[in-house]
C-alpha cells in the first residue's frame, strides 16, 4: 500500500515509509519503530492505519540500518547508538512533513510507537507540544533519567503496556502515569493482564504475542486516534 518518501531535515534529507488511505486523504499519524528499525512488521502497522483512514508515516530513524527478529544483539546496539538529537530532529521533520501534505487533514498529527518507539512517542509529544493531537505508546516510556521536560506535553495520551515486562516494568509505568496526571496531563496507561513485552507484534519475535490483547489494544488505539484527530 505504501511507498518510500524523502523529507528535509536541517538542510539534509531523511526517508520514511508512507501509507495512504483509499479515500486519498485523512488525519496524519506518525508511526515510530521498535528497536528493529524499518522491519516489514512496522510497515504493516502503517498499512493497517491507512486501512483505517489515516495517512501514516514511519520515519527511518536508523537511516537504512535494520535488525532482523533473530538479531537482538544488533537491535540493542542500533538502539543504544541512535543519537538522541538526530532522532528528535528526524521525528520533528516527519511531523512537519505530514502537516505540510495536502492529503493530511487537520493541523495536528497523531503518533503511535512500539517499544523503543513507545518511549519516543512520549518524548516527541513532550517536545512538539501542540503539533501533536494524540499519542499512543505501546510498552515503552521514557523512565527515570530518560524523561523529557514534560511541561510541553499537551496531547492526550493513551498507552498500552505489558504486565510482565522487564524492559518497562508496570510499577514504573504506573508511577509515571500518576506523576503526569498530578501535573495536569491527560494521560491513561492500561496494563494488559498476563501479557509480556511486545505482545502486539504479530511476528512474535519474543514469543509473547497475545492475539486477544493485541486486537483489543489496536481497536482502542485506532478509536483514540480517530476521536482526537477528527477535529485536530
Amino acid at each position: 500500500m505504501g511507498e518510500m518518501v524523502r523529507f528535509p531535515v536541517d538542510g539534509e534529507e531523511a526517508q520514511g515509509y508512507l501509507a495512504r488511505p483509499e479515500a486519498g486523504h485523512g488525519p496524519g499519524v506518525l508511526v515510530l519503530q521498535e528497536w528493529w528499525g524499518l522491519h516489514p512488521q512496522i510497515l504493516r502497522v502503517a498499512d493497517r492505519l491507512a486501512g483505517e483512514g489515516f495517512v501514516a508515516l514511519v520515519p527511518d530513524l536508523y537511516h537504512g540500518e535494520i535488525a532482523e527478529h533473530t538479531e537482538m544483539d544488533k537491535a540493542a546496539r542500533l538502539m543504544q547508538e541512535l543519537p538522541a538529537d538526530r532522532a528528535s530532529a528526524d521525528m520533528a521533520a516527519a511531523v512537519r512533513y505530514l502537516q505540510g501534505r495536502p492529503d493530511v487533514d487537520g493541523g495536528r498529527v497523531g503518533v503511535i510507537g512500539f517499544c523503543m518507539g513507545g518511549m519516543l512517542t512520549l518524548r516527541l509529544a513532550a517536545e512538539q507540544g501542540d503539533a501533536i493531537g494524540a499519542a499512543v505508546p505501546f510498552y515503552g516510556a521514557p523512565l527515570g533519567d530518560a524523561a523529557p521536560d514534560w511541561s510541553g506535553l499537551s496531547a492526550p495520551v493513551r498507552g498500552h503496556f505489558a504486565e510482565q515486562d522487564d524492559f518497562f516494568p508496570p510499577d514504573a509505568v504506573r508511577a509515571l502515569e500518576s506523576e503526569l496526571r498530578a501535573a495536569g496531563k491527560d494521560v491513561t496507561f492500561e496494563v494488559h493482564p498476563g501479557t509480556g513485552h511486545a505482545f502486539a507484534n504479530e511476528d512474535d519475535p519474543l514469543g509473547t504475542y497475545d492475539a486477544d490483547a493485541a486486537a483489543a489494544a489496536w481497536a482502542d488505539a485506532v478509536a483514540f486516534l480517530r476521536r482526537h484527530l477528527a477535529a485536530a
